[in-house]
């Protein structure tokens, strides 16, 4: 099939007759309505989309019609597509009106498109597309010229109400939730939680379902985003800076610029560290309000169903116990700031990615075992036994096991081997466990067998 010949967004001029541009959608809008002024009692639709054709040139192109062509229209393409336009109305850009709540480009002119008179259709030419795919990866603003995560929070409220460009990555990606505001309409909202270098955490708000329907395709940790003009706010409710995706708000996935890929290796680095998931674990509830009770099998399911945290009471036998090992096995030294594992001998914490690296080492030494739960429906792999709840259990101090004899060690040990145990656990989701899970054991004691026998019975009534 021969080449199709397109006009180039740079050259477009109101004189073109029957222009033809092609381009990669970079940014799209919602579908909205208003009330149409010449027919009383209808509604007008509309959207707009954003497209590019290189590096330095990007045009905003706005539909009007009724409500089965804009949706239509609407649902045939996304970001990321690349588009043919023909025939659209070259019009010069309105920075009062309409344009004002667009995305700033370079053009002195905008694109509208008509059901009477243009045609948007995906593009089929190999040779365009192959050219356009590149330019996703581009900023549409200059790539040093972005806000770190730190630089907004040392701003603080000086920047309330403004629009900024952001470099980050991205941490992790909420539900969605949906709500009806007070003159019935429905929306919704989704939040993700970004980072860098300076910032383990900043929340970013999307609004619109294009946005939503972006961000859901990501991977945390392992995507860096530059968003211009993202909107800035003071949160009175968290008493802190957000940002949140808008009309005018362009998202770069995976930027192809040096400052992203600097980000890049970063992340990769803090997500296999570890150092991430330190201010992600939700606190604890207190021993006393844990209630439910299940087996071992319910709490994979539970996992399984509704990847969240959870807390419970399993019953069960501690089937794997490792106390004849080194003792340096069965305790350890971690740095308070990023919890990663030290030698007492160092005067500075020795991970590269600590908040806390080029100060004097603060750490705690505490019991850190890792063991097996089991009961009758299966067995819960590598549970987190840690100070103080491993004193508590083991009915010892750190001090006191390092002087204790093999023999009492391995009495300690059968102690739990033996018995039935009541065993509170605060499930966790986790990518690094084969299971898709990990347990942190809250509390461990051997159960009183009446008890025992008393929730037995009530899980086999709700089988």
């Amino acid at each position: 099939m021969a080449a199709q010949t397109f006009i180039a967004i740079s050259e477009l001029h109101p004189n073109f007759s029957h222009p033809k541009v092609a381009g990669i959608v970079i940014g799209k809008t919602d579908v909205r309505s208003f009330p149409d002024r010449k027919n009383i009692g209808e509604d007008r639709f509309t959207f707009s989309f954003t497209i590019k054709d290189s590096p330095d040139f990007f045009i905003n192109v706005t539909s009007w019609g009724n409500d089965g062509y804009i949706n239509g229209l609407s649902s045939s393409f996304s970001t990321g597509d690349c588009v043919i336009i023909e025939n659209p109305l070259v019009t010069n850009k309105d920075p009062e009106k309409g344009d004002k709540f667009c995305p700033t480009t370079p053009s002195l002119y905008r694109l509208l498109v008509t059901e009477a008179h243009s045609q948007v259709s995906l593009c089929a030419d190999m040779d365009a597309i192959d050219r356009l795919l590149p330019l996703i990866h581009l900023p549409v603003k200059d790539c040093a010229d972005f806000y770190s995560l730190g630089d907004i929070m040392a701003n603080g409220q000086s920047l309330d109400g403004t629009m900024i460009n952001i470099l980050a990555a991205v941490k992790s990606i909420g539900e969605l939730k949906q709500f009806t505001t007070s003159d019935s309409r429905k929306g919704q909202r989704l939040e993700v939680k970004l980072f860098d270098d300076s910032v383990s955490s900043f929340p970013l708000v999307c609004w619109d379902r294009e946005a939503i329907q972006l961000v859901q395709t990501l991977i945390p940790k392992e995507t860096v985003l530059f968003i211009a003009d993202a909107k800035i706010s003071f949160d009175s409710f968290r008493n802190g800076m957000t940002a949140s995706v808008n009309s005018k708000t362009i998202i770069t996935v995976n930027p192809d610029t040096r400052e992203a890929s600097l980000l890049f290796s970063y992340a990769k680095e803090a997500s296999e560290s570890g150092v991430l998931d330190q201010d992600e674990k939700p606190e604890d509830m207190p021993v006393d309000s844990i209630t439910d009770v299940y087996t071992v099998s319910q709490v994979k399911q539970k996992a399984q169903e509704n990847p969240e945290v959870f807390f419970g009471i399993t019953y069960g036998f501690i089937s794997k116990l490792d106390l004849n090992s080194s003792v340096s096995k069965v305790i350890k030294t971690r740095c308070s700031r990023c919890k990663f594992q030290v030698t007492e001998d160092k005067q500075t914490c020795t991970n590269l990615l600590c908040p806390g690296r080029d100060q004097a080492l603060a750490s705690s030494t505490g019991f850190d075992l890792l063991v097996d739960i089991t009961d009758h429906t299966g067995t819960l792999y590598s549970c987190a036994l840690k100070s103080p709840v491993a004193e508590q259990t083991l009915g010892c101090t750190t001090e006191e096991f390092t002087s204790s004899t093999d023999d009492e060690r391995t009495a300690m040990k059968w102690k739990f081997l033996l018995e039935r145990c009541k065993i509170h656990v605060k499930i966790l989701p986790s990518t690094k466990m084969r299971t898709g899970i990990r347990g942190l054991i809250l509390a461990c004691s051997v159960a009183d067998p009446g008890e025992v026998k008393q929730h037995m019975s009530a899980l086999l009534q709700r089988l």
